[in-house]
């Protein structure tokens, strides 16, 4: 019978052991895979897919990729069972086999979106995100469009402050509903099995993956940031290959 499973200190947190009963929660962009160009110019490595199967496996379950990206751009790059939580939490969906979970939260309208596109076509190297709740301006192909990017979302925001906020990412600006962050995202996963009475682990690059950290902290768990923990996503992924390994002798993963 296999022995019980454990996660192995990160190679940049000194000083911590491996950890029992986990419950893995991972950012996507800038963690899991590399940063591009574009949203939709990423590379998936073909082995990650079933690297996250076999851990998910292995955390019986308890393993979720917590993205600001839409659940249809995850289920995309990642076609494989496990936990999700899209548009910074604003989309959940703890079972991969049941829909996601409604929320209530505001749809940003439609001029606003609208007045996104007209704005971009005074910087055609900058593009715009959809998402289901929000959107968001990209400008890492024209970085002297950033704070235009910021004005522009932030008088939109300023129409219904009570109902969305601006949340500033890598080279990105985003309209985002108040109510959603990774942080409720980790909270509501938290609160339900497979993860439920587990030590979370939030794993992400970003300042957006910040509240998710935080909760993972407040149920007792870590929160590591990739640049610190790990170095690079390559690293993490050799990180995760280790830890879905088959178990040494002693019964646990080596």
């Amino acid at each position: 019978m296999a022995g019980p499973f454990f996660l192995p200190p990160p190679p940049g947190v000194p000083g911590l052991g491996p950890i029992g009963r986990a419950a893995l929660l991972l950012d996507f962009d800038g963690t899991l895979v590399e940063i591009a160009a574009r949203p939709d110019a990423i590379r998936v490595p073909p082995e990650l897919p079933g690297l996250l199967r076999r851990l998910a496996e292995e955390l019986s379950g308890a393993l979720a990729v917590v993205s600001g990206r839409p659940l249809r751009d995850l289920d995309h790059f990642l076609p494989v069972p496990i936990a999700m939580a899209g548009d910074h939490g604003a989309t959940l969906r703890p079972d991969p086999y049941q829909p996601p979970i409604g929320n209530g939260l505001p749809h940003a309208p439609a001029a606003w979106r609208a007045r996104a596109a007209e704005w971009l076509r005074r910087h055609p190297a900058a593009l715009i995100e959809d998402k289901e709740h929000g959107f968001v301006i990209h400008y890492r192909q024209a970085p002297e469009a950033g704070p235009e990017a910021e004005a522009l979302l932030a008088s939109l925001v300023a129409e219904d402050p009570a109902g969305f906020t601006l949340l500033e990412a890598r080279m990105a600006w985003e309209v985002r509903p108040r109510g959603a962050s990774k942080g409720t995202a980790v909270n509501a996963l938290m609160s339900r099995p497979p993860f439920a009475g587990r030590v979370p682990v939030f794993i992400g690059d970003d300042v957006t993956d910040e509240e998710g950290m935080e909760v993972a902290r407040r149920f007792g768990g870590q929160g590591w940031r990739l640049q610190d923990a790990f170095g690079s996503p390559a690293a993490l992924r050799d990180w995760l290959a280790l830890a879905a390994a088959p178990p040494g002798p002693s019964g646990t993963s080596p």
